[in-house]
């Protein structure tokens, strides 16, 4: 099987509103609505959790019932970060998954994600055990030192991590249970890529584009209402 892990335990309090930002609605429909239906009507995934902040939680449910979300099966409760979001996601699927089945973590606040992007990450995550969609930067790139800038920095030995991170079933509870053995996790900033390079883990490499991105700040939902208006024109 194929899963999403849809991370919704966040508050995201750089947007300013008087809502966790995936419930923030663009054009009627909240944000988290259109990542899960991203994952819902694409061919390759099997089922859905979403790990949703304790608080929205009844209204979640609500909101899987009104939008016939049926691939939805678990709505688990957030953890304080990224990291332990993560953890309890994975935590409830034990003993549902089998070790070669692939989980797709993915941010609720970022309903960007193409069909094509998700069918690589999955792709790729067959082969190596492990995926993630990155891209070169399309910026020149420098230090930041302060309040000036003092070296160049080669874009082509960089990378931008996106989203859906992929992992066969088996390597992220490896993963996460080895890290927890070691008091890892808050040695490093709170993402499961960044722990794997603590780890001395190889990340492999699938497919992104620029479109590809997580709603942060408000210049952002407005960015992804003209995306939504321009694929309704489009009759996508």
């Amino acid at each position: 099987m194929n899963v999403p892990i849809i991370l919704a335990g966040g508050v995201g309090s750089r947007v300013g509103a008087d809502r966790p930002k995936q419930f923030i609605e663009v054009l009627g429909k909240p944000i988290l609505v259109y990542t899960i239906e991203a994952f819902q009507n694409h061919p390759e995934i099997d089922a859905i959790e979403v790990v949703c902040i304790e608080s929205h939680m009844d209204y979640l449910r609500e909101l899987v019932e009104e939008y016939n979300l049926d691939k939805v099966k678990w709505i688990t409760k957030g953890g304080v970060d990224f990291q332990h979001s993560v953890i309890n996601g994975v935590n409830n699927l034990k003993g549902k998954l089998d070790d070669d089945d692939i989980v797709l973590v993915h941010y609720g606040a970022s309903p960007f994600v193409q069909a094509d992007i998700i069918s690589d990450a999955i792709r790729v995550c067959k082969e190596k055990g492990n995926s993630s969609p990155a891209m070169s930067s399309p910026l020149l790139v420098g230090t930041n030192d302060g309040e000036k800038s003092t070296e160049w920095i080669d874009r082509d030995k960089i990378v931008i991590f996106n989203a859906p991170q992929c992992f066969k079933f088996s390597y992220v509870t490896q993963l996460y249970d080895e890290a927890i053995e070691k008091d890892l996790l808050d040695k490093v900033e709170p993402h499961t890529t960044t722990l794997m390079y603590l780890m001395g883990r190889e990340i492999y490499l699938s497919k992104s584009s620029q479109i590809n991105i997580k709603i942060t700040n408000k210049e952002d939902i407005e960015l992804f209402k003209g995306y939504v208006l321009a694929k309704r024109y489009e009759g996508e």
